[in-house]
């Protein structure tokens, strides 16, 4: 008995060294972690539980069948984070490149199928060199496998993607279905087609951190919600994150207790907004003086810099945030904003978590960029996302709402459930100027007369007071009473039902 478990110990110890020592240490070389390594990071200690450790491949050509190794590429199972389950594949670079195999995506379906069926999230470490050439279209099937169950599993349990090295051609279909993508800078690209094809097909001279790295896909393509400096902070912050998420659309967002009262009141709000409402203050600021312990986890920092979205916590609840930045565009809504906040509103009714708008926005971004971009139709996502969504949704107009773009900010007309404004808030049609030149154009040549309209014209709409009358906001409140007025809305708003229409699913104008 003694023999067979000491082989046994011997075959797992084989199994963990994964393609060998040497190539462990070229992994080491390029300031990466191994597959395991980094699930010792990611997972609660001793939580992991493995499984097809000893799974290797099936394909007998161009030798192959001499070069068998247990695991075949990816390390799969499931563990823990801060006590909650989640299910895992780490790709392993140093077996076969991490290429994905018949075999490789079997062990990835196996989880992805358990998550589901669990209602537990899934967390997958991309690192691969991609389809493995010697199985043809065993391996491409494979990934079609991964594909349909990633769409299936959507808006059921959170899907998360950690591009921790090269991920290319087929393989970057996976992450961009999943719900989070993030990535390490220097170490980890994407891309559908490399630079030597690029070069080929266009002529193109680009690198391939030029072409997918991190920088690129947090700042332009948007592919990506985040980078980090290396494996290690990536894991760590994901572990942070995790925390924000439920296990799946069963279930809430765990409540984390906190020492802040939501009867914190912070005066610093009676004055951030600047007396020149042409003149900026960071949006960033007001979130997080609303939120417990003035925490704000952003997503997509550095894209689309004029709309904020991310998490806060507010009496330990999973809140999520959108709110239009003034320091960047004066907080206009253009074609990347309306995307990116539109994505995440899905995710969060997706998911039962609750969404707290704050809107300082003077209208869509003008310009033939913009309407050749097609800003109607990507506008049209942000507001079909915000009126499908039936959440508990709370709305705070701090400064301007003009145009459609108050109303496609989570105004009461779709469905917000409660309507704040500051005393600040101005809500018209337009701004006073523009107003007043296209109703008095008559008069343009008087510039007295034109200011004594504008004048009016600010006095009669530059308020919150005249939608106030109307029922289209619930309450002016003042600024520093924020935190309460909203934490004990959401209190109330726990109970919310909405019945849907029947149908077999919506028809977002993509």
């Amino acid at each position: 008995m003694q023999d067979i478990l000491d082989e046994l110990e011997l075959r797992r110890d084989g199994a963990k060294m994964g393609g060998g020592q040497k190539r462990i240490d070229a992994q080491h070389k390029k300031g990466k972690l191994t597959a395991r390594e980094r699930l010792e990071i990611l997972l609660d200690e001793d939580s992991f539980e493995e499984y097809d450790l000893y799974k290797a491949h099936r394909c007998t050509d161009f030798g192959m069948a001499e070069n068998q190794i247990p695991g075949d590429g990816v390390v799969t199972g499931w563990g823990t984070i801060h006590g909650r389950p989640v299910y895992v594949y780490a790709q392993d670079f140093t077996v076969f490149g991490g290429s994905l195999s018949e075999t490789h995506a079997e062990k990835i379906c196996k989880i992805m199928d358990l998550a589901t069926q669990n209602g537990v999230p899934v967390i997958g470490l991309n690192d691969s060199g991609g389809a493995r050439i010697q199985e043809g279209v065993a391996s491409l099937g494979g990934y079609a496998e991964v594909f349909w169950r990633n769409t299936r599993a959507s808006g059921v349990v959170p899907q998360i993607s950690m591009i921790m090295g090269p991920c290319a051609g087929g393989a970057v279909y996976s992450p961009a279905i999943t719900d989070f993508i993030f990535m390490v800078k220097d170490t980890s690209y994407m891309f559908v087609t490399g630079p030597d094809v690029v070069k080929t097909v266009t002529n193109e001279i680009v690198t391939s951190e030029e072409l997918g790295g991190a920088s690129t896909h947090t700042k332009k393509s948007s592919v990506a919600d985040a980078a980090f400096e290396n494996d290690v902070d990536a894991l760590l912050q994901m572990r942070e994150f995790y925390d924000y998420l439920p296990l799946s659309n069963r279930e809430a967002a765990p409540n984390l207790p906190t020492s802040d009262p939501i009867t914190r009141e912070e005066t610093s709000l009676d004055t951030i907004i600047p007396a020149n409402p042409n003149q900026p203050y960071d949006m960033r600021e007001v979130i997080e003086k609303v939120a417990d312990e003035q925490q704000f986890y952003e997503i997509q920092k550095d894209h689309a810099g004029n709309i904020l979205i991310g998490f806060i916590r507010m009496n330990g609840d999973t809140i999520g945030v959108i709110a239009n930045q003034p320091m960047v565009l004066a907080g206009c809504l253009d074609i990347d904003a309306s995307k990116k906040a539109a994505r995440f509103i899905r995710f969060c009714n997706a998911f039962n978590i609750p969404l707290l708008t704050f809107v300082d926005v003077p209208g869509f971004l003008p310009g033939t960029a913009q309407e050749y971009g097609g800003i109607i139709k990507h506008g049209a996502k942000l507001l079909f996302a915000y009126a499908e969504a039936d959440v508990p949704m709370i709305t705070v107009i701090t400064r301007k709402a003009y145009g459609g773009a108050y109303d496609v900010m989570a105004s009461k007309h779709i469905r917000s459930d409660i309507n704040y404004a500051w005393p600040t808030a101005e809500i018209a049609v337009m701004g006073a100027k523009g107003a007043t030149e296209i109703l008095y154009r008559s008069e343009l040549d008087d510039p007295e007369k034109i200011a004594e309209r504008t004048k009016q014209y600010e006095d009669r709409f530059a308020n919150p007071f005249i939608a106030a009358q109307r029922g289209f906001v619930d309450e002016v409140i003042m600024p520093h009473s924020t935190r309460r007025r909203v934490a004990r809305a959401f209190e109330m708003l726990k109970t919310k039902q909405v019945d849907q229409p029947a149908r077999k699913h919506s028809n977002i104008p993509l």
